[in-house]
């Protein structure tokens, strides 16, 4: 089915959020809540590099990568394929759940049959099998099923892959809870807990009502179920999203539960990220990951961006997200700007001209995938659409791309801020840096960027943009 362009931006959402949770939750795994006003960063601990995802994402992705594949999660062969790419990556992985680990270990041959055996047997053992393993890898399974009619067929699947590893049917109540309210939220942008619900059956529904309504009550830290089991983790989870007035803040809140904080803030990132969309999530926090991706292949935000469009609708006319370079539209152009020499604003093919100084780059337009030459770290791309009525999140992208160069210019970079043409979006977002970081007038800093900038032609909605946070900002 064909997206639109915040449908689009919801889909990629989904996975952004969950890993950008995963990583920032890392740190503070099997520790206590951590409680208002002591604040929750990003950094490295516990075993964990700067914005490395966990067991939690490394799960998730051979089920997207099914996805961008063309496989579809209905079929044996998948899920035979699936539990293979698991067995391989738990002989090395840093971190494999108490459960999915016996499992994974106990299961006779790699396949799916072979894991549900294991998962039985240790369910019959242990008496009970309801961790929170397969409810934090569930957030890609959306995406195989956004067409018209396939809830059902998303519910199936959901529990299907739950059944790998966890027999237990709260796990599987769970996915299924999630991943169809994932799927409700990419297509409308709304939040529906109820009606994921009520596809349960009938016996089961109020129970998790229930449990749902508890959450609500209370914040991630007070609540008193165990979160490493799929209940704690699912209410840990909603809590968050509940409480949470941004897409930055549910990760907060999410991490602030304490104890299995990678995983609730995973699960909360898959379904706010839905909500919200990955225009919401800031670049900090995006910026740094990286981590196992499937098939024996690391990956980083690049990654994440291209399995999840693979998955949702495959490749542009242009062969985005795939092709090597995106076609250039003009002759390469390259100004500096005109309140700080440091950075350099210019169009795609500026790429290939910028002085070797340029350390750093944000890109305001689709880059291919051998166009940028600087680390991937420091290489930010801003999903920023030159179109009224297009960006879900106009003022907090314009922002964050004004930030990003910021931040990269505190760190000694040289940056080159560009887009497609350097007529629009690098003429709004170079407006922006000079009012927040230079203490320029925005009418100032526009009717600068006019005299330097050749092609100079912003659309007026990002103009109006510009002036809008301009005023807001000196008040």
């Amino acid at each position: 089915m064909a997206l639109t362009s915040p449908q689009t931006d919801r889909a990629l959402g989904a996975i952004l959020a969950s890993a950008a949770g995963d990583a920032l939750g890392a740190p503070y795994e099997f520790g206590p809540a951590v409680l208002p006003p002591t604040a929750i960063t990003a950094h490295a601990g516990g075993g964990w590099e700067l914005g490395e995802w966990t067991d939690d994402t490394a799960m998730a992705l051979p089920i997207l990568r099914a996805l961008a594949d063309g496989r579809s999660l209905d079929n044996e062969a998948t899920l035979d394929r699936l539990v293979a790419q698991w067995i391989g990556w738990s002989a090395t992985a840093k971190d494999v759940g108490i459960q999915i680990r016996a499992v994974l270990r106990d299961a006779q041959q790699p396949t799916a049959a072979a894991a549900r055996a294991a998962a039985a047997q240790l369910h019959q053992r242990r008496g009970r099998s309801g961790g929170n393993g397969s409810l934090m890898r569930t957030g890609p399974v959306a995406l195989g099923y956004l067409e018209r009619g396939r809830a059902g067929d998303a519910a199936w699947a959901a529990r299907a892959i739950s059944d790998l590893t966890h027999f237990d049917v709260d796990a599987g109540d769970a996915c299924v809870i999630w991943t169809l309210a994932i799927r409700r939220a990419i297509l409308t942008g709304g939040l529906d807990l109820e009606r994921a619900i009520a596809s349960l059956p009938e016996e089961r529904q109020q129970r998790w009502r229930e449990l749902a309504g508890e959450a609500e009550l209370r914040m991630p830290w007070e609540l008193t179920a165990n979160n490493g089991w799929v209940v704690g983790a699912f209410q840990a989870a909603w809590s968050a999203i509940v409480h949470g007035a941004t897409l930055a803040e549910v990760l907060e809140l999410a991490v602030r539960s304490g104890k299995d904080t990678d995983t609730v803030a995973a699960i909360a990132g898959s379904l706010a990220g839905a909500v919200y969309g990955a225009s919401a999530l800031p670049a900090a926090l995006t910026r740094h990951l990286h981590g196992w991706a499937g098939e024996g292949a690391t990956g980083d935000r690049r990654t994440l961006i291209e399995l999840a469009t693979l998955a949702i609708r495959g490749v542009d006319s242009c062969g985005w997200p795939m092709a090597a370079r995106m076609p250039l539209l003009n002759e390469p152009l390259l100004v500096p700007h005109p309140a700080d020499p440091g950075v350099w604003l210019g169009d795609l093919g500026a790429l290939d001209v910028a002085p070797a100084s340029v350390t750093a780059v944000v890109s305001l337009c689709r880059v291919g995938r051998e166009q940028a030459r600087v680390e991937a770290v420091n290489h930010i791309e801003v999903r920023l659409i030159d179109q009224p009525g297009k960006n879900p999140h106009l003022d907090l992208v314009l922002t964050d791309a004004a930030d990003a160069v910021a931040m990269l210019r505190s760190e000694g970079h040289e940056v080159l801020l560009h887009c497609a043409e350097s007529r629009s979006r690098t003429a709004a977002v170079a407006a922006l840096y000079a009012v927040r970081h230079h203490g320029a007038d925005a009418e100032d800093a526009l009717a600068s960027l006019r005299a330097s900038m050749p092609r100079y032609n912003p659309q007026q909605f990002l103009v109006d943009a510009v002036r809008r946070l301009a005023s807001e900002g000196a008040r």
